[in-house]
């Protein structure tokens, strides 16, 4: 397995512009749930632009625990090969589950492949409740029986069946799960409400490439015929992951903090329309030339409103980059968190570093500051702390951020990426 530099500690001096380019790398939301999927059938896969950080680890490490083999190809982008035998063990055990979230998404192939499957309740970013009721609700209503049992879901079906399910709200993980159930399951499947972002797409094209048939890929109704009632079977297959559209938010924002001038290559510009707007009307330009993206920031920004919102709208990932940008920009901003309660813990790391943040309820006004200061600051999740370290390019003196082990969970080598274009940041 790929060895990963986990020193826990950041350390970002001010960084006056960032000139140059950077490669995307594979998304860490696609992948994790393509590597799910591999569970569908048999045979050997071959996944490209597999980003190599700690949340693929952790996965591979899962599919090991039921009875894969995984190994690196000596390629750039990565290649991950994995071999699925004809046998697994359909049970993701808790040493590894209570480390990320993304586990739950074994239970739909696992029980659509074996007939049952346990796995323990999910751990991940701890930044509030993020329940799976949906998961289950929608895995019962296709003939699954489940209970939780000392801290583990216990699922078990004669036989998943076609339904016509609607979600209460449009969650990627229960998307994802059901989608991956009723491609195993006899008939139709239709789910409404589904949520429609990229990395769902991404699966779909997946699945299709193993032999799924999916209607509405990119729409909020997906229709899967099952390959039980065809009489055909899933075969393994290769796949080129999409490019991770919140690194490349990552980059665009540290831009906007330390102005500059970026091409960010391997990205896909339409996968980012509304932070892209919301970026021009705060001053940055930006545009799209070919598989590249090109943008310049120069002078202060301006501040603008912004609210997360299921795909297309703005997602709650870039939430905690757009914070840090908008505590400089001029005037006042309202910041309005839809989708998870708690998801403002990163703020007062800000207020550390001299942010003017007042947050009530789901909203947070932010008055732009000069500049903000340096400061030790802890990483209380993936995005918080990558928010951290590009508000710490822009601050006056250093920055030394803590549980920087977070970060490396979704962002492969951030810190030699953001040198390579002129960022004054180190690990420690």
């Amino acid at each position: 397995m790929q060895s990963h530099d986990r020193r826990d500690r950041l350390i970002v001096q001010s960084t006056d512009s960032l000139e140059g380019v950077i490669d995307i790398s594979g998304a860490k939301n696609s992948v994790l749930k393509i590597m799910a999927a591999t569970l569908l059938a048999e045979g050997e896969y071959k996944l490209h632009n597999v980003p190599r950080i700690t949340d693929v680890d952790l996965m591979i490490e899962l599919l090991c625990a039921v009875g894969c083999e995984v190994a690196w190809a000596d390629t750039s982008p990565a290649t991950l090969i994995i071999t699925v035998p004809a046998d697994i063990n359909p049970v993701a055990p808790y040493e590894i589950v209570e480390k990320f979230r993304a586990s739950i998404v074994l239970l739909g192939p696992m029980l659509g492949r074996c007939g049952e499957a346990r796995v323990a309740l999910p751990g991940g970013d701890d930044f509030g409740p993020r329940p799976i009721d949906m998961h289950l609700h929608g895995l019962k209503q296709m003939g699954a029986h489940i209970k939780v049992v000392h801290g583990n879901i216990e699922a078990a079906t004669k036989g998943l069946f076609g339904v016509r399910t609607t979600l209460d709200f449009p969650s990627v993980g229960a998307t994802e799960n059901l989608l991956m159930a009723a491609v195993a399951a006899e008939g139709v499947t239709v789910i409404d409400n589904a949520a429609r972002e990229p990395e769902i797409s991404d699966l779909c094209k997946f699945l299709t490439a193993m032999g799924a048939s999916i209607n509405g890929v990119g729409s909020s109704t997906l229709e899967i015929q099952g390959t039980t009632a065809q009489h055909r079977a899933l075969q393994a297959t290769d796949h080129t992951v999409i490019p991770d559209r919140v690194e490349v938010a990552t980059y665009l924002i540290a831009l906007g903090i330390t102005r500059g001038d970026l091409t960010i290559t391997r990205a896909r510009y339409g996968h980012i329309m509304l932070l892209v707007q919301k970026l021009s009307d705060m001053g940055m330009r930006i545009r799209s030339d070919g598989d590249s993206i090109r943008a310049t920031s120069v002078g202060r920004l301006k501040s603008v409103d912004c609210a997360t919102l299921p795909y297309p709208g703005l997602a709650t990932d870039y939430k905690p980059f757009l914070v840090a940008l908008l505590a400089t920009a001029s005037g006042v901003s309202i910041v309005t968190e839809n989708l998870f309660a708690g998801r403002f813990r990163y703020i007062d790391e800000l207020r550390r570093m001299g942010a003017d943040i007042h947050t009530d309820s789901h909203h947070a006004v932010v008055r732009g500051v000069d500049r903000l200061s340096g400061a030790p600051v802890k990483a209380h999740d993936i995005r918080a702390g990558a928010a951290l370290a590009v508000a710490g390019l822009g601050a006056k003196g250093t920055t030394m951020i803590s549980d920087a082990h977070h970060i490396a969970r979704g962002y492969e080598d951030i810190v030699g990426k953001l040198c390579g274009v002129g960022a004054r940041i180190s690990s420690d």
